[in-house]
């Protein structure tokens, strides 16, 4: 096996490394300067190379510069201060495998540098090359679709094709995530509209008050602001496709006029007196049960059957889990192309581990955990501890963005505020808002979230502003302002709880008169 070299101008530093890699049965060649390695690059090249990033004469990051133009399949691995945020983004930019922050634990350092030489030792020719893609990196709806080992996916395959050539009406069901608008841009572009325009629109995602004039258009004058005729979405996509997305969402008195121009194929601009001819082919989607909502009186009966014409169903992830090996290395490939970096691939363990998660969030989830390993994974092969939080605690919830919660787990925590069952309640809580088109969600529910925290914190730390600020991680002035937003200010720090270990900790804090000038005068200063 290569030696690791490591390069230092600190002596002492480059001892403790040979040291600990002896005793671990790693050979290693020892350097005090990067015009060194640069030499010794010329005859030999080890298995991996530490370096440290600030040194005399050249740099650590120029020598990775150099070394990657020259070696771009040999890890190296930097050394920087703890805390140096720019010489770490650098380091990462600039296509090292990992960092390792001073002063750093042997052991851990010593693992490092053993994955590093594994990686270098898996590293396969021609996998290297930057944007490197076959047919699967296409990042198009057809490399999408037309790669499927699924029965169930076969299924929508030949209804595209039966319906390619028909201008019907298509329903598409299926959960979040799964493709719906893929199917449909296929059904267009295999149709006989394929030459006109593909037109989107969201209906969920539009204010009521604003969807009419979106789908319909408006004329000059019709209401405060129409300063022009504008045309809405039906005229856009004349002679092609108007897609409706979360068709189960719009707005109960919109769904009359839709029906109308389903079953007269015309429509009226808002303030117009003119009938405007609706030359479209309709495709719809929903990931609700329509039939349900029409029990619940939520959904026009006769709308629901002028949409169900058609009805193509497409399968969660978790029924084509044979799908999900040539999807993860179709959006590796594509999220490579995309950040110009190498393409990565997956170890044995790691696809397994991919195959046997549930993907609540369908075929986008897995396209945000590739676009996610493609950054965060050290190595190019992407090992099962590199995978997200998430596919190692599948009892936590799961969105279509890979990042966890993650709680102390020495922290008393209530079995109610366990990690999954806030925000389970969270989900279902803005879900039913949602539903009712509630406006301000966010900001309603962001003033919620950090009402709650800051009370907790101000309980833990028995009304001490300035403990609670540093323990969120913020400054006083910040939970001052916070707290005077949000309507705490008084009920909240008047009283802190006294208690015999907390007096003189009572003793230090000023009244409210002397805190609020104290704090105007500091922010003041700030």
């Amino acid at each position: 096996m290569k030696p690791v070299w490591i390069v230092d101008d600190d002596q002492a530093i480059r001892w403790v490394l040979e040291k600990a890699l002896t005793r671990a049965g790693i050979e290693t060649v020892s350097f005090s300067s990067a015009q060194e390695v640069q030499t010794a690059l010329h005859d030999d090249v080890p298995a991996a190379l530490v370096s440290d990033i600030r040194m005399p004469g050249k740099d650590g990051l120029a020598l990775l510069k150099d070394v990657k133009r020259a070696h771009p399949a040999l890890p190296v691995i930097i050394m920087t201060a703890f805390g140096d945020l720019d010489s770490t983004v650098s380091a990462f930019q600039g296509g090292a495998f990992d960092y390792l922050p001073k002063p750093f634990d042997v052991n851990e350092a010593v693992s490092l540098i053993s994955r590093a030489i594994q990686e270098s030792s898996q590293a396969e020719p021609g996998a290297q090359d930057a944007g490197t893609t076959d047919g699967a990196g296409e990042s198009s709806p057809k490399a999408m679709l037309t790669q499927s080992a699924s029965p169930a996916m076969q299924e929508v395959f030949r209804a595209i094709g039966r319906l390619a050539q028909s201008n019907v009406t298509v329903l598409i069901t299926g959960e979040s995530g799964s493709g719906k608008e893929l199917v449909a841009r296929a059904l267009h572009q295999h149709g006989m509209r394929s030459k006109g325009p593909f037109v989107a629109l969201n209906t969920a995602a539009i204010p009521r008050d604003l969807l009419e004039a979106e789908l319909f258009g408006h004329e000059r004058g019709a209401f405060t602001g129409a300063n022009t005729t504008r045309r809405g979405r039906f005229e856009e996509a004349s002679g092609g496709t108007l897609f409706l997305d979360e068709i189960g969402d719009m707005p109960f008195e919109l769904q009359t006029r839709l029906l109308r121009v389903l079953s007269d194929g015309t429509f009226y601009r808002v303030g117009g007196s003119q009938p405007v001819r609706a030359d479209v082919r309709i495709v719809a989607a929903t990931h609700q049960p329509l039939e349900e909502r029409v029990r619940e009186g939520k959904f026009r009966e006769d709308l629901f059957h002028r949409l169900n014409v058609i009805r193509l169903r497409l399968p969660p992830l978790r029924e084509r889990r044979e799908d999900i090996e040539q999807l993860a290395r179709h959006f590796l490939a594509v999220s490579a192309n995309t950040l110009g970096v190498p393409v990565k691939r997956l170890s044995d363990a790691a696809l397994d581990a991919l195959k046997q998660f549930d993907f609540p969030g369908n075929v986008r989830q897995l396209e945000n955990f590739c676009h996610w390993l493609t950054v965060m994974a050290p190595g190019q092969t992407i090992n099962l501890d590199d995978l997200p939080p998430e596919i190692h605690t599948p009892s936590m919830l799961v969105s279509d963005s890979p990042v966890a919660v993650s709680m102390d787990a020495q922290a008393p925590v209530p079995e109610s505020m366990t990690p999954g069952r806030w925000t389970d309640r969270l989900v279902r809580d803005a879900t039913e808002r949602l539903m009712k088109a509630e406006p301000d969600l966010w900001g309603s529910l962001t003033n919620e979230f950090e009402r709650a925290i800051l009370q907790a914190a101000l309980d833990v730390c028995r009304g001490r502003r300035v403990e609670a600020a540093a323990r969120l991680g913020m400054g006083r002035n910040t939970i001052t302002r916070k707290l005077r937003e949000l309507g705490m200010d008084q009920s909240s720090l008047d009283q802190p709880i006294q208690s015999p270990g907390a007096i003189g900790d009572r003793a230090e804090e000023p009244d409210d008169s002397h805190r609020a000038a104290r704090e105007s005068a500091t922010a003041d200063h700030s």
